[in-house]
This record gives C-alpha cells, structure tokens and sequence, in this order.
C-alpha cells in the first residue's frame, strides 16, 4: 500500500508569490489533478505518474478534460478541481440564494458573534427605481436601533446570567447572546462575508443558477464569481449562462399556480399558523428501520426483513433498537440504516432562525419567500427589557417600505424586511438527519429560535417512531437519556 498526499488548500498570493520567485513558466491549476485522476480507470501507469504528466502537459490535460467532462459526459471529473472562495459585501438575502447549493462548505460571519456597524447592500433595482432614499432611510433607522438594543440587552444578560459572568472567560459567550436577540431588528440587507470551498462542477451550477436569478445582486455575483474562476481551470467551466429552464420555469410555475387557484379555489377556513406541523411521516416507520437492520445483518431480502420486523414484537424491536445504539456517543452519528426513515414538516421560522437551518442541507428545504403576513419573531429578552413597542414600531416602518418597494419591485423587497420577519419552510429529512439535527440544535449551547423550533420536530418525531428515535437528543442532554434508557 502507498498513500501519497496529491495537493490540498494553499492561499492564491501565496501560489502567485511561489509562482512569480521561481519563473516558473506552466500554469498552476488544479485542472492537472482533475485530469490525472479522470486518466486512472484507462492507463496502466501510477496516480502519481499521471499527476506528473498532467502537470508538465497542461494544455493537454485541458483537451483531456473537456473531452471527458463535456463530450464523454463524466462530470465528476471537475469535483477533482476545488477552489476556496473569499465571499465580501454581500447581502444576508443572497446568502439565502448562495447556501442553496448542497455540495459546498460554507463559513459566514455571525450575527450572533459580531457586532454589525452599518454596513448594507443597496441593490440596484431599488436605487433604479428611485426608492433609494426611501430604503436607505429605513435600514439607518433599523440599524440605530439595533445598537440601542444591544447597549440595553448586553446589561441584561449580564445580569440574569450573574454566576457565568463572574468568569472572565464567559464575557464572550454573554455579548454573543446580547448579540443575537439584538440582531432581530436588523435587515436582510445587511453585508456579510463568508468564506465558500468548492469544487468546479459545483462551481459552474452556481454560476449558471444565479445568473438567472432575477435579483440584480445574484446576477452581479455570479459575473464576480466567474471573473475570478475562469482563467484557473477553463476546461472544467463551461456552461455558465442562464438558460430557459433556471430562468423561467419558476416563473411560469407561479402563475399558473395563480391561474389555478383562482379556477379552483374554495374556503377551507382560517390556516393553521403553527410554527411546526409534521405532514408526512413513513408508515409504521419503526417497523421500516428496524427491517433496514436486520437487512444489514442477514443475508435476507428486504421483502423478507419487512416481514420479519412487522412480526416482531415490541419487546424484541425494542431489545434490537438498544443493541443498535449501546454504544453510541453523542459525538456518533447514528447508522445509515435510519435513512430509510423519513420525516415531512412545514416550518414558520423567522429570518434569524431559518439563517441556521438552511445550513442542513442535507435535508431537503423548499422555503417561500419571506410574508410580513406570518408576523414576526420577537426574542423574549426585548420583551424583558420593555423594549417591545420601539421594536415593533421598526418592524411597522420596515413593513411600510416593503409595501412601497414591493408595489414596484416585488422580487426585491424583501430586502427591507427584518431578522425577525418570517417565511414558510417544507423539511423533508430522514430519521439519521434527524438526529444530527438534534444533536447540534436542540443543544442547550443552541441559539433559542432554532433549539425551540428543533425541539418541537424532534417532540412530534417521537410520537410516530419512537424506538428509532431513541436517543435523539441535544449533546448536553445525552448524558443523562443514555442513563434513562440503559
């Protein structure tokens, strides 16, 4: 056996600085890794003689490429190639749009963690339209009282918190909260930054999606992003202009969604606004995932396994589930098996919330956008602090300017709407997901919007799959179930 070490992240000055010190004269891209790998399954040479080639051959190691990627239609070539992408002075909206995209690693910085000056987009169909004034008037006013409520809510926390704030240490972790629930009253068209790694394939779906996007600022990455990428690994980027498809089909699905609601629509009465519903839950899903075990286990068919476990009695489903998770730390994640267990809920989430469960992507997330008629998230410490009337009347002048801008713009308006403004969510996600979820969301050390909405799921999951579900938990309660059920 021989494990070689082919390449990993180094920073792009630092390529250039070694580039420029040694003359060298080929290009560096990670093209050549894409390459040499893409010639494993047809040489009879070594990984590490065909990484040399390619590297001495770069122009060749393109052609191979976009014969391999684009002709032959092997696109898993390009996720060879990966790039680390500094994200700057980017709204929060669009990050939204940016996190969609399941196979990359993301790093954003916190409202939780840093306190925001006054920094925000203004985007160009806004200004266009002559509502500038309007919406930079709104997001100042927005902003001024973000810092006021912080100044308030930093002493609070303090305060209620007396024995961890008497630790130094602790300082950080207090200001974080502070942080937080003041951050409710700020827009989404706050700047951020992150920081994006991913690889080309990937890369050049996010070009082609968010060039269609309608939103000037997802246009104008998109351009950004393309102008920093092309020049490094041209054979694996291709196609990165809009189609009809991304530009149109969600268009026109909307109305005819419109048309066909108005054709068929009946009164069914007032809509349930609770903030967790679950629709959908697989039949007699303990009985599924526990056949999913003994299917591992034996050499049965499934067909055979489901009839096994749906004979089993509870007694033995129990003493098989126990068996599966004896072991099991709450670092774990719990087996593979649990995926063939699924989970549907329609979440009411506000920004600051939905901010964090977008980041399981892994599940699968269909939002609306976001609906001043939902309401608003109000954190219970602004409550403490008397201050509910000033926020509500941001959250009353913030709704004014969307209703002038979305007369106008209605695809960018929700760019004056706050953190706490709400959108409707559809999760899709299996019971493995489902714990991972828990594990790091229904965790004392969790922010309390997402830690309330996951603990809700995780209370309505147990009812339908409890043995399953087991020893689903936050990390800070693990401890004391594993003792309960052992």
């Amino acid at each position: 056996m021989k494990i070689l070490l082919a390449g990993y992240n180094v920073d792009y000055d630092l390529i250039c600085e070694l580039k420029d010190k040694s003359a060298l004269g080929q290009d560096i891209t990670p093209e050549t890794i894409s390459a040499a790998y893409a010639r494993i399954s047809r040489s009879p040479k070594s990984v590490d003689e065909l990484r040399a080639d390619a590297r001495t051959e770069v122009d060749k190691a393109r052609k191979s490429n976009r014969n391999i990627v684009f002709e032959m239609g092997h696109s898993s070539v390009a996720e060879h190639a990966v790039f680390n992408i500094d994200i700057i002075g980017v709204s929060r909206l669009l990050v939204e749009e940016i996190e969609k995209f399941r196979l990359c690693s993301y790093t954003e910085k916190s409202q939780r963690y840093v306190l925001f000056d006054k920094d925000f987009v203004v985007p160009d169909e806004i200004a266009e339209a002559g509502l500038k004034n309007l919406f930079v008037e709104t997001v100042q006013i927005q902003n001024k009282f973000y810092h006021q409520l912080y100044g308030e809510l930093r002493p609070y926390v303090f305060e209620q918190n007396k024995e961890l704030a008497g630790n130094p240490a602790n300082k950080s972790m207090l200001e974080g909260w502070a942080k937080e629930d003041a951050r409710y009253a700020i827009s989404l068209a706050t700047e951020t930054q992150l920081g994006m790694t991913i690889n080309a394939r990937n890369l050049e779906l996010m070009l082609r999606r968010l060039s269609a996007l309608p939103l000037a600022e997802a246009r104008l990455f998109s351009e950004k992003l393309y102008a920093a990428t092309k020049d490094i690994a041209p054979s694996l980027i291709r196609y990165t202009q809009a189609t009809d498809y991304d530009r149109l089909t969600r268009r026109n699905i909307q109305k005819q969604v419109e048309k066909l609601l108005q054709k068929n629509s009946t009164v069914t009465g007032k809509e349930k606004s609770d903030a967790v519903q679950l629709m959908f839950v697989t039949p007699e899903a303990d009985t599924q995932a526990a056949a999913a075990l003994l299917f591992s286990s034996s050499g049965l068919s499934y067909d055979h396994c489901r009839y096994q476990a749906a004979r089993m009695s509870a007694r033995d489903l129990k003493i098989l589930f126990k068996t599966a998770f004896e072991n099991i730390q709450p670092y774990d994640a719990v087996l593979r098996e649990l995926e063939n267990v699924h989970l549907q809920f329609e979440l009411i989430t506000s920004a600051s919330c939905f901010a964090q469960l977008k980041r399981h992507r892994m599940a699968t997330i269909i939002a609306q956008d976001y609906s001043p008629q939902l309401g608003v998230t109000v954190p219970p410490s602004v409550r403490a602090i008397g201050r509910q009337k000033e926020f509500m009347d941001i959250v009353r002048r913030s709704e004014d300017a969307y209703c002038q801008i979305k007369h106008l713009l209605p695809l960018a308006a929700a760019y004056i709407l706050t953190n706490a403004h709400r959108k409707r969510a559809l999760m899709k996600l299996n019971a493995r997901e489902l714990y991972h979820l828990s594990r790091l969301r229904a965790d004392v050390h969790a922010q309390w919007d997402i830690r309330e909405l996951s603990e809700k799921m995780l209370k309505q999951a147990r009812k339908v799959m409890p043995l399953t579900l087991m020893m689903a938990c936050g990390k800070d309660s693990f401890p004391a179930l594993q003792k309960k059920v052992f």
